[in-house]
């Protein structure tokens, strides 16, 4: 997602300007550029010159923008000076708007409700897909027929499996491989979190029952991890239940509340999100000697299922934490949220194009889409851009993925429009 998560019961993202008319900066005031000689004998001091034009425009530069931030979340008076008669209208526009909240608000419940209608008639779909995994069961032949025609068209060079009646073979590693295509999520995967996960048999979507008390009556998503037996952790399952505040935000989207992890029951000495080490004491005393193993926290993908705590109003009201701290406090919020709208969008609808690095042609080229910029007509000198030629324009490819971080409905859900529907 590329919106600011807010952080519950806080506002930490920056102020925004208010009613400050652009004539009302200081630019308008007009700064002079500053001039140097058009004329040197020497070289030497026309470059010196020219440092030194750079240094104050710099600096003025620098005095603008300083004026400007010391304007932002202030007033400039231009409301306060209107007749009453216009500020009653202003008034009733607020009111208007309010409605239009209201109604913004019923939307995004619907399209919520639509999106579960979707993900319940896909249920047979992920059950299926769930069995053909783990070998419980073998693709038909038409299924088998359907997935080497999407093949071919991928590829046109591609050849078709053999057929042979052989038994079910499960796919090993499936989630695994799966997480590890994924870019964010393969950074927070460690070689000691991929003995666990190879037990990983199922990644399952489902919405929150808003009348349980651990909800608080708040809207959301659940992501459910299913494990076989493992020398890891007692739990069959582990969990991340995602709420959503109340109301859509002033974005019109619903905004992050906050999460719940599971609580995993580690078996000893296997807790993959702590590190042991051996340390030698010394008793001042008697001068002996022992060996004590501490536990210090480290890296892992299991930390998912330990969402940051949000600050306390009072510790916010007492200044208990530095703009550079809550800064950080919120870019978590950020990425655990990210993480989750990755599994319920992309991850989950799209296992397979995950598994077969399918998935990564969008999420490369999103990334080069950033590394462009458009081009002015002064800036094509060589012509490489005319309008009679195009062989050397650089065309992309064929498919095009979703912007990343996206929210939406879930994927192939029948009519309805992702964008609409989208949650952030």
């Amino acid at each position: 997602m590329s919106s600011t998560v807010p952080i519950a019961g806080s506002n930490i993202t920056a102020p925004t300007p208010q009613n400050t008319p652009l004539t009302h900066a200081p630019i308008a005031a007009g700064l002079s550029r500053p001039t140097v000689p058009d004329i040197s004998e020497d070289k030497e001091e026309d470059n010196e010159d020219e440092d030194d034009a750079d240094i104050l425009r710099e600096q003025a530069l620098a005095m603008v923008q300083g004026k400007l931030a010391g304007l932002i979340g202030k007033s400039s008076g231009y409301l306060e000076s209107l007749p009453v008669e216009v500020k009653l209208s202003v008034e009733g526009l607020k009111g208007i708007q309010v409605k239009h909240h209201e109604l913004q608000n019923q939307y995004k419940r619907e399209c919520l409700e639509l999106e579960k209608k979707y993900l319940a008639l896909q249920k047979p779909l992920y059950e299926r897909r769930e069995a053909i995994i783990n070998g419980s069961e073998r693709p038909s032949s038409e299924e088998i027929e359907a997935g080497e025609q999407q093949s071919i068209k991928d590829d046109e060079d591609y050849t078709p499996v053999p057929k042979d009646d052989k038994v079910p073979s499960a796919i090993p590693e499936f989630w695994l491989t799966a997480l590890r295509n994924h870019i964010g999520l393969a950074d927070l995967i460690t070689e000691r979190d991929e003995g666990a996960l190879k037990h990983l048999l199922d990644i399952r979507l489902s919405y929150l029952n808003e009348n349980e008390k651990e909800y608080e009556g708040k809207p959301g998503f659940k992501i459910t991890f299913v494990f076989s037996p493992n020398e890891f952790f007692e739990n069959e399952s582990l969990e991340k239940s995602y709420l959503y505040q109340d109301e859509v935000g002033y974005s019109g989207d619903f905004v992050y509340y906050k999460a719940i992890g599971t609580d995993i029951k580690w078996k000893e000495d296997k807790d993959l999100t702590k590190e042991y080490e051996i340390k030698k004491q010394r008793n001042k005393n008697t001068n002996r000697t022992r060996l004590v193993r501490k536990a210090r926290p480290t890296e892992s993908f299991f930390n998912f299922f330990t969402p940051p705590v949000p600050p306390s109003d009072e510790d916010l009201e007492s200044g208990k934490y530095e703009e550079e701290e809550l800064e950080d406090i919120e870019d978590k919020f950020q990425l655990d949220y990210q993480i989750g709208e990755d599994l319920k969008e992309k991850i989950i609808p799209r296992a397979i194009d995950y598994f077969t690095g399918k998935a990564l042609e969008y999420e490369v080229m999103d990334d080069e889409d950033d590394d462009y910029e458009d081009l002015d007509d002064d800036d094509d000198e060589d012509g490489r851009f005319d309008d009679d030629s195009e062989s050397e324009v650089e065309l992309a490819p064929r498919r095009r993925g979703p912007p990343k971080g996206r929210g939406g409905a879930p994927a192939n859900a029948g009519n309805v429009n992702p964008e609409e529907c989208k949650q952030q």
